[in-house]
């Protein structure tokens, strides 16, 4: 029971800390100067490194909660219709990301699962729009699918580079008490990795 309590503790603490770096890499993102070639919606999004970081790392369930900090985060910074669609992209892409990480085909890799969670995102955030703006919104569809496969391999690769850093910054054995089969195989001997 006490094994369990310390690991508990250790998957609440890695998900708070996960939380964090996403409002840490939202803020960084806002910072950036605007691009102004890209379709209304599409962004490079950062953040999902820690979403992405979650699921492979935690499970589901904590990058849903990850999921809906960031949603927090949006509408409070940026109005209701920020929020709805934050919270729509970031659920659906969890959602995708999660259950491709435990499908029993080969393994995506990062950069596979980072590919299929910006998608999801940008679709989420798509259907987000044409339900409180108008239907015209899925002419972007296209368009957004494009840029969730360009930002989502960035974000994939991204947290491959990154990986010994975030997790240092997590309790000890906090993703493999939590995310045991989901934990990454070390880089140059994991499936996918090599691709």
């Amino acid at each position: 029971m006490h094994h369990g309590t310390r690991s508990a503790a250790r998957l609440v603490a890695g998900t708070g800390l996960l939380g964090a770096l996403a409002l840490v890499l939202s803020l960084l993102e806002s910072a950036l100067p605007p691009v102004t070639a890209l379709p209304p919606g599409a962004k490079l999004g950062l953040s999902n490194i820690a979403v992405l970081y979650a699921v492979q790392c935690l499970g589901g369930f904590p990058a849903v909660c990850v999921a809906l900090v960031k949603g927090v985060f949006a509408g409070l910074t940026r109005g209701g219709a920020a929020f709805i669609m934050s919270t729509s992209g970031g659920l659906l892409s969890t959602a995708v990301m999660t259950l491709f990480s435990r499908s029993k085909r080969p393994s995506f890799g990062l950069l596979g699962l980072g590919v299929a969670g910006g998608v999801a995102h940008n679709l989420g955030q798509l259907l987000a729009a044409c339900l409180i703006t108008t239907q015209a919104a899925v002419w972007y569809a296209p368009l957004l699918i494009g840029f969730g496969v360009l930002f989502g391999a960035v974000t994939g690769t991204i947290l491959r580079v990154t990986m010994p850093a975030i997790k240092r910054l997590l309790p000890p054995s906090a993703g493999a008490t939590a995310g045991g089969p989901h934990m990454p195989p070390r880089p140059g001997k994991g499936r996918g990795e090599g691709k």
